[in-house]
């Protein structure tokens, strides 16, 4: 019986989250629940009850936090906090070793700190966009687009991919694929190395299959709730596979990785770029990137807005392919 109790209680406690903060507001009010984070104004709270809120930051009386956060004030760098207690109107004590109490409206940024090699983080999103016309022809196209990483101790897992389809009348006009693998070793809390390998297929383009496989540093600027930022350089070997012939040569790339949330979480920035230069006079260069926009409908569900740019020049000439894509897409 006693045992019975001692496992039905562990099972409650997993399975009830800890509400922890808490945020008092001028009018008297008072809302619990977990602190998201700050930024632009906006506090974002994680409620058990409403779902994710935000809060205008000059609505708020004072606030109480017992997890650590990342705390920016005007004129000064970033500091870490054990936990923050409610002061007086407008206030709020900061403890970190000392205790310090601020006025509110010296605070411009609150992230949740995070133990960058320690935790183990799953997170991605999946694009779908769909287009049909019904003129003279009937044309239907339909892309996914998608990405996942997986974080462990120092090691991280990046997995993108896109699978694009294109009949006209019934007939397939354009069919591709790609997906590209990387893996990142941690050296320090900011310095990696990546091992990565990409292919692409594309049925009804000259160069039906090409492969690259690479290896170089990276650099991790910051990564926490408000977003992230990668440099990676790498030296790649690629192959080109045709139905005359093949070919393989050696590049030399600079990649970035860029998010940021905006307007408190619900709308989110990103731009990932790639930029080859290969060791052949053929090529002068090649640039595969795309930036765009995702707005958080809820929990899972994005409207994204992309916008794609693809250049390669050669011999003297410069070919671009320009695209613009609006969908709807899962993230988690």
């Amino acid at each position: 019986m006693l045992l019975r109790t001692l496992l039905c209680s562990l099972i409650l406690s997993l399975s009830t989250p800890v509400w922890a903060d808490t945020v008092w507001l001028n009018n008297g009010d008072r809302l619990s629940g977990e602190i998201v984070l700050l930024d632009g104004g906006k506090l974002a709270l994680k409620t058990r009850y409403a779902g994710q809120v935000l809060i205008a930051w000059k609505d708020i009386d004072t606030l109480r936090s017992q997890k650590p956060l990342l705390i920016r004030r005007q004129g000064l760098d970033s500091e870490h906090s054990n936990q923050l207690e409610a002061a007086g109107k407008g206030m709020v004590r900061v403890i970190n070793g000392s205790v310090q109490t601020v006025p509110l409206a010296s605070i411009t940024r609150l992230v949740p700190a995070r133990p960058v090699l320690e935790d183990r983080i799953w997170e991605g999103n999946l694009d779908a966009k769909l287009d049909m016309e019904r003129n003279e022809d009937e044309v239907d196209e339909w892309k996914l687009k998608g990405n996942t990483r997986i974080e462990h101790g120092r090691w991280r897992h990046v997995l993108t991919g896109e699978l694009e389809r294109e009949t006209k009348n019934d007939k397939k006009i354009d069919d591709n694929w790609q997906l590209e693998y990387d893996l990142d070793r941690f050296l320090t809390d900011h310095w990696f190395w990546r091992v990565g390998v990409e292919q692409q297929e594309d049925e009804f383009e000259r160069i039906n299959r090409q492969r690259i496989v690479g290896t170089g540093p990276g650099y991790r600027f910051w990564d926490n709730e408000l977003g992230r930022f990668d440099l990676v350089s790498q030296f790649n070997r690629v192959r080109f596979e045709t139905a005359e012939a093949d070919l393989e040569f050696d590049t030399y790339s600079l990649e970035w990785d860029y998010k940021r949330l905006l307007w408190g979480t619900r709308l989110e920035f990103y731009s990932n770029a790639e930029l080859q230069l290969p060791t052949i006079k053929q090529i002068d260069y090649a640039i595969d990137s795309e930036m765009g926009l995702r707005y958080r409908l809820n929990d899972w569900a994005r409207l994204s807005l992309l916008y794609e740019l693809d250049q390669v020049r050669g011999l003297g000439q410069t070919t671009s392919e320009r695209r613009y894509l609006l969908g709807i897409g899962v993230g988690w």
